[in-house]
């Protein structure tokens, strides 16, 4: 009777605790899971999470002074208009892929594997043509999933 005793001690300390920890850990996990999701992008097949750069002051600091990325992360520059861009990689400490999109997001060209600017002036890497959209990515991706000119992005918020 002693062992019988103790097992129904242990069993309602562990259901005591099991409605603590219900009571104090569900909040914080459903407000988790109601958090908005964030923002990706779909490209060659591949998606990527992507932090969104629409403002002109987001655009101006873009990814300076991240020491890494993700494979599967990446920044999504948006411009209020397509017009021929120029991006350049000053203070920027990680080799990117830089992919410009005209308006219907069809991809307009690509600099690949872009390295740190480490001596000023940098240099600048130029859209072909009038860009609406670019995508920053770690680089070598765009290489890795064979992503040419005339690829569509898709983007999702």
């Amino acid at each position: 009777m002693i062992e019988d005793t103790h097992g129904h001690r242990t069993l309602r300390r562990l259901t005591v605790l099991l409605i603590l920890a219900g009571v104090f850990v569900m909040p914080v996990w459903t407000a988790w899971a109601k958090a908005p999701d964030r923002p990706y992008v779909v490209l060659g097949g591949q998606g990527f999470s992507v932090e969104i750069a629409s403002t002109e002051t987001a655009r101006a600091r873009g990814l300076m002074f991240r020491t890494r990325l993700a494979a599967d992360h990446g920044m999504l520059f948006i411009y209020p208009d397509a017009q021929p861009r120029n991006f350049w990689m000053k203070n920027t400490l990680i080799p990117l892929d830089i992919l410009f999109f005209d308006a219907q997001r069809r991809l307009i060209n690509i600099t690949a594997d872009a390295l740190p600017c480490t001596a000023d002036p940098c240099a600048t890497y130029p859209s072909s043509g009038p860009a609406k959209y670019v995508l920053e990515l770690h680089a070598g991706t765009a290489q890795k999933l064979g992503i040419e000119p005339g690829n569509r992005l898709r983007i999702r918020r």
